[in-house]
Order: structure tokens, then sequence, then C-alpha cells
């Protein structure tokens, strides 16, 4: 099994998404070991109480900088062996020290199709109001292995979501929530816990993937 830990700020629902997949046995050989939040009032600590998670508050508030924040989180990755770290709606940019420790065994996910509207300052609803703006007719999410780029790792996963006519940040934001994120961001967890993720440069080869005649 591996030992996995997610790491939140707010709400929790692609946290919700992996707890889900992982009751219905869409993620085997999958531990979830932890949920560290930054935020101590954040409701995915709830929803990891009421999944039988263990959680653990590393409260970004305490501490003086990025450094000693991203330092103190990799200490207790460390502490509680994890092999697999998830960004689920985690607000922070991990720092030099811990994503070397864990090049291509730290898993994020994009609310767009990267390499469209990521990077710095490309969070939340400036996403998808970004991509309204810009007149795209399809967004989507990106699954990537983090690495010290902002939303500049390998791509795992990718799954596109149709833009409406009559789209606003708000509701294209929950459809892509709802279409994209909760679907590709427990299934890329799943496929590197079977072992089935080969990284190649900037290309991720997923290992036994079968393609229609033809494509």
């Amino acid at each position: 099994m591996v030992r996995t830990a997610i790491l939140v700020s707010g709400g929790g629902t692609n946290l919700q998404a992996i707890i889900d997949a992982h009751i219905f046995g869409e993620v085997p050989n999958c531990e979830l070991t932890a949920v560290i939040s930054s935020n101590p009032n954040a409701y995915a600590l709830t929803r990891a109480e009421h999944a039988g998670i263990p959680t653990y508050i590393i409260d970004r508030a305490s501490f003086h900088n990025r450094e000693s924040f991203s330092d103190a989180i990799h200490k207790k990755l460390d502490h509680l062996k994890i092999e697999l770290v998830v960004l689920a709606g985690f607000m922070y940019v991990l720092e030099p020290p811990l994503v070397k420790a864990y090049t291509n065994r730290i898993i994020n996910i994009h609310p767009a199709l990267i390499p469209s509207f990521c990077g710095l300052g490309f969070y939340g609803l400036r996403v998808h109001e970004a991509a309204l703006e810009y007149g795209v007719k399809i967004s989507g999410a990106t699954a990537i292995f983090v690495t010290n780029g902002v939303d500049a790792g390998p791509i795992i996963l990718q799954k596109t979501v149709r833009v409406r006519e009559d789209d606003t940040p708000k509701s294209l934001q929950r459809r892509v929530m709802e279409e994209a994120e909760w679907k590709i961001l427990p299934e890329a967890i799943a496929l590197y816990c079977a072992e089935r993720l080969r990284v190649e440069g900037r290309t991720v080869k997923i290992l036994g993937e079968v393609y229609p005649d033809g494509d």
C-alpha cells in the first residue's frame, strides 16, 4: 500500500472526490495516511475526520516565511513515512528542498488545460475568468507532477470540458470540478499507486495504456 498524504487549505471538494473513489475501490493499493491542512478552520479536516483519516494542522499563519512553513511540512511527511503527496486545493507553493526530496511523488490538479491559464496568480475563479475572457470553447483540468516551476511539471492526465455561451466563472468552475478534476485526480493517484506512471523528461508514459484501433 502506498502511504499517501493529502495537503489541503479549504473546503476539500477534491479531497472528497479522492475519499469517494477510495471507498468505491477505484484507488487500489493506496493508503490515505494523512490529511495535512495549512488552515485550522478548513472544512477539509471535517471531511477527513468523517472518513477516519488522521488529520494534522500546519498553520501557515504560524510561520514567518514560506521556507520554514515548507520545512515543517517536509518534516511531517518524512515522520509519517509518506510515499506520495497529493495537493488537493492546497494554496501554497512548496519550496525546492521538499519538491526535490519528493521528485515525481507530488501530484497536483489545476483547473485548466495546461499550458493555458496557469502559473503564478492563476488559481480559483481567476483561472475561469481568464478562460472566459479569452473566449475559449474548451477548458478542463490537468493533473501534473509538481516541480519548482508553478504548474510547470510533467502532465499526467488531462480532461476537457466544453465551455457554454452562458457560462460565468462560477458555473464553469463548478462544471470543471465535477466533470474533470474529480475524475482525473483520483485516476492519477490510482495510476501512481499501480506503478503505471513513468516520467521521461517532460512526458509521463502510462504503462499498459490501450488505444482503440485507428487512434
